[in-house]
C-alpha cells in the first residue's frame, strides 16, 4: 500500500491537471498498478479535451501536401563551401584580368534570355539578359532560352469519334516561353513536352465529339484544346497562343455515304422549290385568267404580243393566224355563261 501511494513529481503534475471526477477511487486505486492507473487518467483527459474543442481526432493529423514543389520556385543557398569555391574563382578572375574578362563575358540577345547556374544551382529565379552578363569561370554555367514564338505542326492522329467514325486530324499549335528559369528547370525539353502534349490533348478532345460537331465546330475546338494546353503548361513557362485545326481525313467510304446523303438533301430541296414555283405560277395564271375574261379585248392584245415575242426571238418560226372573230365570240361566250 506504501509502495502504491508513492508518486513521483511528473505523476504529481499530470494528476494535478486532471479534473476530480476522473480520480479513481481509493478503492479502485487499491488494486490497480500505476502505471494502468497512470494511462486511464492519460485517455480520460485526452477524452475530455476532444469535445471541448469540438473536433475529430482524425481531423488534427496534419495533412500531407498533395501539391509539387517546382524546381524553379526553390530558394536555397550554395553553402559554405560554395562561397568559398566563388571567391577562389572571382580571384583567379582578378589575377587573370586582362585575360579572363574575355571569357567571363558573354552576350545575349534580345529575343534570349540566360539561366546561369552557380555550382549547380540557380543563380536566381530571373533569367539574364538582353546584354551583356557576367559568368564566373569554372562555377558558373548558362543556357540560353528562345523567347520566340515557335510554330509546331501536329502530326496527323487517328481518332475515334463519338459516333464510331475513324478520321485523321492534324493541326498547328503556336506558343511562346514566357518563364525562362520554369522552362529550363521543370522539364527536360520543353519543346518536345509541349507537342506530345498537344497530340495527347488533341486525341482526347476530338474523341469526345460527333463527326458533324468535328466538321461543324472547329472554333469551339480549338479554343477548348487551347485552354487545356495552356492550363497544362503554365508550370512549364510556356504561354500557348493559338491552337488551329488543320485538316480532318476521313474514309473513301464515309465519304461517298456523305456526299449521297448531301445530293438526296439537294434534289429534295429542289423538288420543294419546284412544286412551290408550280404553285405559285398556276395561283398567278389563275389571276391572269380571271382578268382577262374580265376584258374580251385582253386576250387578242395578249395575242399580238405574244406573236411580237416570237417573231423578235426567232425569224424562221411558222405563225398560223387565226380569225380575230373567233377571240371575239370567245369573249362573247365566256362573258355571257
Amino acid at each position: 500500500m506504501l509502495l502504491l501511494r508513492r508518486v513521483t513529481n511528473s505523476q504529481k503534475t499530470l494528476i494535478q491537471g486532471i479534473s476530480p471526477s476522473l480520480i479513481l477511487p481509493p478503492s479502485s486505486a487499491s488494486c490497480t498498478s500505476p502505471a494502468v492507473a497512470r494511462y486511464t487518467a492519460v485517455s480520460s483527459v485526452r477524452g475530455s479535451e476532444l469535445p471541448s474543442k469540438g473536433m475529430d481526432p482524425q481531423r488534427e493529423r496534419p495533412k500531407k501536401m498533395n501539391t509539387e514543389h517546382l524546381i524553379a520556385d526553390r530558394q536555397e543557398g550554395i553553402g559554405v563551401c560554395g562561397w568559398i569555391l566563388v571567391s577562389l574563382s572571382f580571384l583567379l578572375v582578378l589575377i587573370t584580368f586582362p585575360v579572363s574578362i574575355w571569357a567571363c563575358i558573354k552576350v545575349v540577345r534580345e529575343y534570349e534570355r540566360a539561366v546561369v547556374f552557380r555550382l549547380g544551382r540557380i543563380l536566381s529565379k530571373k533569367a539574364k539578359g538582353p546584354g551583356l552578363i557576367l559568368v564566373l569561370p569554372c562555377t558558373d554555367t548558362f543556357t540560353k532560352v528562345d523567347l520566340r514564338t515557335v510554330t509546331c505542326k501536329i502530326p496527323p492522329q487517328e481518332i475515334l469519334t463519338r459516333d464510331a467514325v475513324t478520321a485523321q486530324v492534324d493541326g498547328v499549335v503556336r506558343y511562346r516561353i514566357h518563364s525562362a528559369v520554369s522552362a529550363v528547370a521543370n522539364v527536360t525539353d520543353v519543346h518536345s513536352a509541349t507537342l506530345l502534349l498537344a497530340q495527347t490533348t488533341l486525341r482526347n478532345v476530338l474523341g469526345t465529339q460527333s463527326l458533324a460537331q468535328l466538321l461543324a465546330g472547329r472554333e469551339d475546338i480549338a479554343h477548348s484544346i487551347q485552354a487545356t494546353l495552356d492550363s497544362a503548361t503554365e508550370q512549364w513557362g510556356v504561354t500557348v497562343a493559338r491552337v488551329e485545326i488543320k485538316d480532318i481525313r476521313i474514309p473513301m467510304a464515309m465519304q461517298r455515304a456523305m456526299a449521297a446523303e448531301a445530293e438526296a438533301a439537294r434534289e429534295t430541296k429542289a423538288k420543294v422549290v419546284a412544286a412551290e414555283g408550280e404553285r405559285n405560277a398556276s395561283k398567278a395564271l389563275q389571276k391572269a385568267s380571271m382578268v382577262l375574261s374580265e376584258s374580251p379585248a385582253a386576250l387578242p392584245l395578249r395575242y399580238l404580243q405574244t406573236l411580237t415575242a416570237v417573231a423578235a426571238q426567232n425569224n424562221s418560226t411558222i405563225v398560223f393566224p387565226l380569225p380575230m372573230n373567233m377571240f371575239g365570240s370567245l369573249g362573247k361566250k365566256s362573258t355571257g355563261g
